[in-house]
């Protein structure tokens, strides 16, 4: 298997987790959304940009960007279906000047 090639992010998160208040911290399961992951979703569905625009700015090809973003939506649809905490960390990044 390829190393995995670093993608570029302009915007790291403020907070790293968000967990329900409606289960106990010893009840709660949770989900892992890597920092590629989160950024994925804030260029394609915050700043709404086409999947090879925002390819482009992560410095990975349009099909990459895809299926990055296809799994960071399936995690995030995971936690929020399941009453699960999302955690925002890892993944094979580097922080985006300007």
């Amino acid at each position: 298997m390829r190393p995995k090639k670093t993608r570029w992010v302009k915007c790291l998160p403020g907070e790293r987790c968000f967990r329900p208040k409606c289960k106990s911290l010893n009840a709660l399961e949770g989900v892992k959304v890597t920092i590629d992951e989160f950024e994925a979703i804030r260029l394609a569905d915050l700043e709404e940009l086409t999947h090879a625009q925002a390819a482009k700015l992560m410095k990975v090809s349009r099909p990459t960007f895809t299926r990055v973003l296809s799994l960071a939506h399936k995690k995030v649809a995971d936690g929020l279906v399941h009453i699960k905490a999302i955690r925002i960390e890892g993944g094979c990044c580097k922080v985006k000047e300007g």
